[in-house]
Formats: structure tokens, C-alpha cells, sequence
């Protein structure tokens, strides 16, 4: 999980430390209970697939029951901020010189680190891809990419002591200035997912509201007694049957009540609930029976609903996915598992953090809205709306942006204080800094393995990965890593594994199966995308740092040797032509073998950091194909649109303060109030383009380090 801004956010100030024993015992307490919801969370899960029926609504008001007799409700937990989508590989390519995404291949995955210990997701797949572009290992290690990893109720909680003490702070990667004068103020983000909000700006340039949880009218649609009409036995024979789980080639269902209505409903059931299956009535000794059957044998799987889908309506479902506390791989494959579908036939625009709200467009192919519809009578923290067909699905890159509203609680600024920094976010904007999310969280930040593998050093690159290293870390982790500096066998530290699908446990499995001597193609074995993060973290670190060399020496007007964009072109701004442009207009070069260098002192500054890295700046070329960068353009300001903020008084720290889209579709009343009261709460509002950090723009109206490292406040909660 990516580096993410995490509970309270507070200038250096606040780091009373006689309270930080307390700090630790209320972060300890707080995820014994999130994992008691987490090993709940899986226990259902694992339950539903193998008794599918009236159980999962069982199980789901059982897990409600839960949350009120922890006091931790999953719907108000904890947020980081979330921060903006890359686009697609593709587009990134045909887009160089955009504002978005500056790297290709990354597939989606522009904000997010790849941290120690996460289960590694396959490349997202749009529907009817083929499998053979997908995860080599995802056949192998099918058990493990489940709801939750195995291993979990292992976890230790990340010290407060450890994170302060190993974490990287932004002078750690560049982030070292900021483009406004007013005076910073601290104030708190709350360990609440009501306070961070996500919502995708699709292509058309509207920002997505779950709106509607109605389905569309079609007379070719089942009654809603398909998902009634059959047993959890029957559910279970013919789920069996599906998934050719035994030698069955057929599953017969007695009609009780036999006449014709009740017949097509169980005909619909089967069709409808399992994909790839035929029906046909049949007389047995006397009594109707309906037999489900394999049309196509396997390769029906592998196109849902080929059979029976209607040739008028679009073969792709689109719908809004409302999430709490779900990234959008992990909401995609809880879907697909409720489903009984493969992941792949899923597309959308662009992938969501874990840790907030998020609401978002996603595509399936041939599922119907009314399948989906019923989903949300049964899963919590998602609902699933706004329904329509559509003839193509969904392509990474398409979205626009993100709309996001945050609440920053217990500010201290005054009002003036606050105006101007939100003012001066309006107008001037902030500097379009990688996040911290960029980096990861370990003590061995990502853009260390980046650079190593651009220099080659491929000894280096597993070390990094393997060795112990300080700081918290998951106690399987530990071990795994404890076993390596021990034995360097890869088979024995993968025993220590229960989780196979991070990154350790990936580079582990190719080392077993290539040797030490065959690094390049032990690491090999990482899915595509995560390779390439190691090299894009490197990227955004050196341009990190010479962004602030630009304007240190610059400041914030355009001069003569800057890079501006013209159509899809880049070129550099004349003397005579500085003041047709502004700072808005100034991009800056990630470094790469196709991009050209600012003319003036900052070119050669490229030069120097690259060459104390060991790397030359006018061969950026790789031996391996993969890892040979091109290069590409970021704007160096970004201003946000549709900025607005208000300032609030509160008394209660717990309240929500504004709706979400399904408090507002239960006709929940906005919160109201009063004039004044014992806090002041900054309510803002604001829009931003594909991958770009909300967290950057927070720190200009704050002016402080976004860093876990620097977040002193009382109270604070860490999770991963």
C-alpha cells in the first residue's frame, strides 16, 4: 500500500512527548480492533463462496452486529489521503508532454509505492484481454489473491518510536519548497473516511455521484425471484457444476410447484446466476425436472452469457462503485468472487486508494444491473448504481481528474489566515511534487531499488528487496528476511511466507526457480507494472529535487531557457517570448533517452545528479528493453479547479461534517452548525488532473511535511 497521509496532520510543535506512550497503547488498541473486522471480513468471505444464499445477508448483518460491539464502524474509520490516477500506459505514450501520467507501462498504478509485504496485484486487465497477457503466476498462486491475505491476524502494529525514527521526510526526496507567503497553520485530518472523499471526473468531464441505486428497465431482464427461487444446496451443485469442481456433466432441479412461470424463473435463475450454464425441462418418472447443463464446456467461462445475452443491448454494464476502505483491485475481485466471474471481464478509468471514500466507474461485460443491483443488499461498505449499458467498456487514462472534498478539524489558523491560503491555492495553485505515497514506507525507499536497477546493479536490487531493514514490519516479513541474511536459500525464506504475492515472495519464487546467478530473470518474475514502479520512483525523485533547484534559482516567473508546451511539442522559451507565457505554462523533463533538457543552469544540475548516481544522462537506454527510459514532461504548478472552502465550528469531534452520496440517497439531513462552538473545522473542495497528489496541495495551505515522519500529532492512529 502506498505511502499515504495518515490521521492528523500537525507542524513540529505539536510533538509533546510525554503523551507518546498513550499515543502507542490508543494505536494498539485500535487495530486489535480493525483486525478483529478484517478476520471477519475474511471469515464471511470465505464462507459466501462455498455457501452461497440467504447466508451472505446473514453474515452481513452479523458483521454490523460486530462493528457496534467494537465501536469501530468501517463506514467512519480511518483515511489517508488519496490522491489522483495515472493514466494508462498507452495514452501516457501518445501523451508525453501532458500533465498526466509522465512514465509508461505503469498501468494504473502512477500513485501508488509498491510497499514491502502488500500482495502484488496482476496487471489490470480490460474485459476479453487475453489471459496470456496477464500475471504468469496468477494460475499458480490463484488461492492466494483473495479477500485477504493469509497470515494477517500476524501483523504487529507499526510502532509510533519506529516510524519517527526510520521514516523519509520530504527534504528526503526533494520536497523542499512551497509557492505561497501566507503563514501555516496546523490542523488535523481525521481518522475518519467521512473526511476525505474521492469522486472520478469521467471523460465527459463530470465529476461521478452515486445518484440512482434503480435498474434500468428491460423486458429481457428475470424477475427478482431468481435470486430466491433456488436452494443453497442447489446454489452449491450447480456452482460445482460451473466450475467443473467435480465429475458431474449435469445438475437436475425438481420443479415442485410445476407450471410454467415457476419453470422460466428457475431457467433465468440458472442462466442468470451461473454464467457459461444451459437449461433444458425434461420428464422424469412423471415429475418436470430443469437440467443444468455445459453448453460449451470450459471455454463457456471464459465468455459469460455468450449463450444468452440479448444482441440489443450493449454488452457492457457501466455503474458508479461507491467503496470504503477498499482499493479498487481489491473491490474488483470481492466482486468477481460474489459474481462467479473472472476478474478480467472488469475495466475502468483508473484505480482508487485504499483508504478513503471513493466513488468511481467501473464496466463489466455481460453482467446484468439487476445481478449488480442485488450485490448491495448484501456487501458493506459498497454500493453499486447509476446503471446503464453501454457497447464498449472502460480504457485506463480516460478519466479527466478527481473531485475531492477533505475536512482538516481543529485547525489553529484565524480566519484570515485561512483565507489566504486558500486564495492562494486558487490562484497560484502548488507545486506538482510527487507525494510521499511515491517512495514507500520501509526504511529502503523504492526510488534506492530504481536506481540500482538502472545502473545495472542487479546484486544490489535483491538485496535491497531482501535484507532486514529497521523499523515496524509484518512479523512474517521479518522472518522471511531474517532467514535470507541467514541462509541467502530462497526456498527457506519463502517458508516463512504465508503470503506469497508480495514483492518479497514474488523475487523469492524466481530466485528459486532461476538461481542466484540469474537475478534479471529471478526478478523478472514481478508483474511488468511493479518492475517499473521501481524505475518511475526513481524519475520522480530526481525531478522532485530539480524542481526545487528550479525554483530556488528562478522563483515563480518564467525565464528565458525554460520548457513550455506547444500543441504536442516542447520548446524552449526565448528572451523575447517570456512574457507570453506564465510559471502555469513551465514543465520540467523526467529524465529519459527521448526528452530534451531545460537551457539553462538546471540542465547541467540534471547532469550532476545523475552522474553521482553512476548513471549518464545522454545514454538512458537499459541492456533490458523494459527498463531503457524514455522520458516525459510534468507541469511544474498545478492550479486546482472548482476550488471552494468554508470554515466550520463543531463541538463534536466524532460527527460527521457533510453528507456522502449514500448519506444523501438515505435522505440523511446535512449536518448543521451553530456559530460557534469548541473547534474549527476547513471544509475544502477542489478539482485536479490525473496524477497529481491531494497531499501536496494540502501541504501549501498548511505549509507543513507531509511525511508520516513529521505527523506528531496526539491520538494519531497508524495503519497500514
Amino acid at each position: 500500500m502506498a505511502v499515504t497521509l495518515r490521521g492528523r496532520l500537525a507542524t513540529s510543535q505539536f510533538g509533546a512527548m510525554e503523551a507518546k506512550s498513550s499515543r502507542e497503547l490508543q494505536a494498539r488498541n485500535y487495530l486489535e480492533k480493525h483486525r478483529i473486522m478484517e478476520l471477519l471480513t475474511y471469515l464471511t468471505s470465505a464462507l459466501l463462496f462455498s455457501r452461497p444464499g440467504s447466508l451472505k445477508c446473514f453474515l452481513g448483518t452479523l458483521k454490523m452486529e460486530m462493528t457496534e460491539m467494537t465501536g469501530v464502524s468501517l463506514k467512519r474509520g480511518s483515511v489517508a489521503v488519496e490522491d489522483n490516477d495515472s493514466v494508462a500506459p498507452g495514452e501516457a505514450k501518445r501523451q508525453k508532454v501532458s500533465e498526466c501520467c509522465p512514465t509508461k507501462g505503469q498501468d494504473g498504478l502512477e500513485n501508488n509505492s509498491l510497499p514491502s509485504g502488500e500482495k502484488v496485484p496482476g496487471p489490470p486487465e480490460t474485459a476479453g484481454e487475453d489471459k496470456k497477457n496477464s500475471d504468469p503466476q496468477s494460475e499458480e498462486e490463484g488461492e492466494e489473491d483473495g479477500l485477504s491475505e493469509e497470515g494477517e491476524e500476524e501483523e504487529e502494529a507499526e510502532s509510533f518510536a519506529s516510524m519517527m525514527k526510520h521514516g523519509l521526510t520530504e527534504l528526503d526526496v526533494g520536497i523542499t519548497k512551497f509557492v505561497s507567503s501566507h503563514q501555516g497553520f496546523s490542523g488535523i485530518l481525521k481518522e475518519r473516511y467521512s473526511d476525505f472523499v474521492v469522486h472520478e471526473i469521467g471523460k465527459n468531464g463530470w465529476i461521478s455521484h452515486l445518484s440512482d441505486l434503480s435498474v434500468p428497465v428491460d423486458e429481457e431482464d428475470p424477475s427478482e425471484d431468481v435470486f430466491t427461487v433456488l436452494t443453497a444446496e442447489e446454489k452449491q451443485r450447480l456452482e460445482e457444476l460451473q466450475l467443473f469442481k467435480n465429475k458431474e456433466t449435469s445438475v437436475a432441479i425438481e420443479v415442485i410447484e410445476d407450471t410454467k412461470e415457476k419453470r422460466t424463473v428457475i431457467h433465468q435463475a440458472i442462466k442468470s446466476l451461473f454464467p457459461g450454464l444451459e437449461t433444458k425441462t425434461e420428464d422424469r418418472e412423471g415429475k418436470k425436472y430443469i437440467v443444468a447443463y455445459h453448453a460449451a464446456g470450459k471455454k463457456a467461462l471464459a465468455n459469460p452469457r455468450k449463450h444468452s445475452w440479448p444482441k440489443s443491448r450493449g454488452s457492457y454494464c457501466h455503474f458508479l462503485l461507491y467503496k470504503e476502505n477498499k482499493d479498487t483491485m481489491d473491490a474488483i475481485n470481492l466482486l468477481s468472487k460474489y459474481l462467479r466471474v473472472k476478474p478480467n471481464i472488469f475495466s475502468y478509468m483508473g484505480t482508487k486508494d485504499k483508504r478513503a471514500i471513493t466513488v468511481q466507474e467501473i464496466a463489466v461485460l455481460k453482467i446484468t444491473a439487476q445481478r449488480l443491483a442485488h450485490l448491495n443488499k448484501c456487501l458493506m461498505n459498497f454500493k453499486l448504481g447509476n446503471f446503464s449499458y453501454q457497447k464498449n467498456p472502460l480504457k485506463l487514462g480516460e478519466l479527466q481528474g478527481n473531485h475531492f472534498t477533505v475536512v482538516l478539524r481543529n485547525i489553529t489558523g484565524t480566519d484570515d489566515q485561512v483565507e489566504q491560503a486558500m486564495n492562494s491555492l486558487k490562484e497560484i495553485g502548488f507545486i506538482n511534487y510527487y507525494g510521499m505515497q511515491r517512495f514507500g514506507t520501509t526504511a529502503v525507499p523504492t526510488y534506492q531499488v530504481g536506481r540500482a536497477i538502472l545502473q545495472n546493479s542487479w546484486a544490489e536490487v535483491m538485496d535491497l528487496i531482501l535484507k532486514p531493514r529497521s523499523g515496524a514490519e509484518k512479523g512474517y516479513l521479518v522472518k522471511c528476511r531474517e532467514e535470507w541474511a541467514k541462509t541467502k536459500d530462497p526456498a527457506a525464506a519463502l517458508r516463512k511466507l504465508p503470503v506469497k504475492r508480495c514483492v518479497e515472495g514474488q523475487l523469492l519464487r524466481g530466485l528459486s526457480k532461476y538461481g542466484l546467478k540469474n537475478i534479471v530473470s529471478a526478478f523478472g518474475i514481478i508483474p511488468r507494472n511493479n518492475r517499473l514502479m521501481y524505475i518511475h520512483s526513481y524519475q520522480s525523485y530526481v525531478w522532485n529535487n530539480m524542481v526545487s533547484k528550479r525554483i530556488e534559482e528562478y522563483g515563480l516567473n518564467p525565464v528565458p531557457g525554460d520548457l513550455v508546451l506547444k500543441g504536442a511539442a516542447v520548446t524552449c522559451i526565448e528572451e523575447d517570448d517570456v512574457n507570453n507565457y506564465s510559471i502555469h505554462d513551465v514543465v520540467m523533463p523526467l529524465p529519459g533517452f527521448d526528452v530534451i533538457y531545460p537551457q539553462h543552469k538546471i540542465s547541467e544540475a540534471y547532469r550532476e545528479m545523475l552522474t553521482a548516481d553512476n548513471l549518464d544522462i545522454d545514454n538512458m537506454r537499459h541492456k533490458i528493453r523494459d527498463y531503457s527510459l524514455s522520458g516525459a514532461y510534468r507541469k511544474i504548478i498545478i492550479r486546482p479547479q472548482n476550488v471552494s472552502w468554508e470554515v466550520v465550528a463543531y463541538d463534536d469531534p466524532k460527527i460527521p461534517l457533510f453528507n456522502t452520496d449514500v448519506d444523501n440517497l438515505e435522505g440523511k439531513p446535512p449536518p448543521v452548525f451553530a456559530s460557534e462552538g469548541k473547534y474549527r473545522a476547513l471544509k475544502m473542495d477542489f478539482s485536479l488532473p490525473p496524477s497529481t497528489y491531494a497531499t501536496m496541495a494540502i501541504r501549501e495551505v498548511l505549509k507543513m511535511d507531509t511525511s508520516i515522519k513529521n505527523q506528531t500529532q496526539l491520538n494519531t492512529t497508524w495503519l497500514r
